[in-house]
């Protein structure tokens, strides 16, 4: 059999040379997820070291949750201006740089003398991580078949919830062991050998010899390196409201990954290795659902891709239901284990509306789209939730705030109901201005 090299010349490749590129795209998934893990792990090891700050610096649970939230922020904020970069300077590239950037300022979080100086680290791992997410994301979905979508994007995103793991579970051994400090510092280091490894095994030159062209009518022609109009990232009603659903759902998971450790910390009176540990099982589980979450979205929807927005729709709805009951009874077993099946449910939306989204836009422009639907993830969820749990807590204790942040929920699934009602005209929208296709089949 034939292969096209990057030259044009057709040979007939050996065996190896097509296990290869077999295995190519799971390379570049698995080295861009081990990316993505240093990045929540240098985000959230600040959350095993809330104790140690808030003894040390005497800081309010406020200001504990500005720490966390200024990262989300920052994030949101510029996600889509430097993901629109990394769309036209260069996907790798981007992706090497802002690891690099999030990995010193993450040593640099070690060298803080107060929280001023952790603030502007925080807000400098922020500038790093922006637009990781969505340029990392498309990367991946570029070389895999349109179908694995959903499970691809749940499975990605899943990182976060991973690296969270990591990053609150080996974050409060080593601040026990060696000191808060060194905490920040070993995750550091981690994320540099991590950048220097992609720079060295991914290329663009690969990526694009590893593409998988968009299915028929899924994408409008157009010339050789002339991209999609920034103005079709928000062109239908639909895609808008899968950025809003998405995002406010992630408030749960936002709020989740910052303060389960201290609410067990509060609630079962458990030191703060421990207390790291027992948060990391329930953000293992999270992430777990990320990426069951996407498998049922993928095997449902294959033939009825409207069933994307009804599993978004009922998994939002069973962790209001499974979280808010948990955190209103008392602590101990049962509610260790409403917890944990909540938990399962919490961030289950962002594989089917992170499909949604690249169904509604082009590909040459997606890691730009990404940056908006990460925009929305972290404004509305991963900055807001920690800032506002932490704002409660203060005025009401943390049992209690943490009694009302499962409710979100219901904003979130009432968007994701209003993107089901407006997705059949959005493709009808998409298919009159030739960007998305037919919508044949599709409602």
């Amino acid at each position: 059999m034939a292969l096209q090299t990057g030259e044009g010349v057709a040979i007939a490749p050996p065996a190896a040379t097509r296990t290869t590129s077999r295995l190519f795209p799971w390379a570049v998934f698995t080295l861009t997820f081990a990316l993505l893990l240093s990045d929540y792990m240098s985000r959230q090891v600040l959350s095993a070291v809330f104790p140690f700050l808030k003894t040390e610096w005497a800081l309010t649970d406020t200001q504990l949750g500005s720490l966390t939230s200024i990262v989300a922020l920052t994030v949101g904020i510029l996600a889509a201006p430097l993901s629109l970069l990394g769309d036209r300077w260069g996907r790798v590239n981007s992706i090497v740089i802002m690891a690099i950037v999030w990995s010193l300022a993450t040593v640099g979080s070690a060298l803080a003398a107060g929280y001023g100086q952790l603030l502007l680290a925080r807000f400098l791992i922020g500038l790093g991580e922006a637009a990781y997410g969505s340029v990392g994301l498309a990367v991946v979905l570029a070389v895999f078949a349109p179908h694995r979508r959903a499970s691809l994007t749940g499975a990605f995103m899943a990182g976060g919830s991973f690296g969270s793991v990591l990053g609150v579970a080996l974050g409060g051994v080593f601040a026990v062991q060696f000191g808060w400090r060194w905490a920040f510092a070993i995750m550091g280091i981690l994320g540099l050998v991590l950048a220097v490894l992609y720079r060295a095994m991914i290329s663009e030159r690969k990526l694009d010899a590893h593409r998988v062209p968009e299915p028929a009518g899924e994408s409008p022609a157009l010339a050789a390196g002339q991209r999609a109009r920034l103005s079709t990232l928000f062109s239908t009603p639909a895609v808008v409201l899968a950025y809003i659903g998405g995002g406010l759902q992630l408030f749960i998971a936002g709020s989740l990954f910052a303060w389960l450790p201290s609410y067990l910390n509060r609630a079962y009176g458990m030191a703060p290795d421990r207390a790291g540990g027992v948060a990391a099982i329930f953000i293992l589980i999270l992430g777990a659902g990320m990426v069951g979450c996407g498998m049922i979205t993928d095997r449902l929807s294959r033939t009825k891709p409207m069933h994307k927005w009804n599993t978004a729709i009922a998994f939002a709805l069973t962790s209001l239901v499974l979280l808010g009951v948990g955190f209103a009874v008392a602590p101990g077993g049962l509610q260790m284990a409403l917890l944990a099946a909540g938990c399962f449910f919490a961030a289950g939306t962002t594989g089917p509306t992170g499909a949604m989204v690249a169904r509604l836009t082009h590909e040459s422009i997606r890691a730009t789209a990404f940056g908006i639907y990460t925009f929305f993830n972290n404004l509305l969820g991963l900055a807001a939730g920690p800032l506002i749990t932490g704002a409660l807590a203060d005025r009401f204790g943390l049992e209690t705030a943490m009694r009302y942040v499962p409710l979100v929920a219901v904003a979130a699934a009432v968007f994701l109901y209003l993107g089901r009602r407006a997705y059949p005209s959005s493709l009808q929208r998409l298919a009159a201005a030739g960007v998305g296709g037919t919508a044949k089949g599709e409602a």
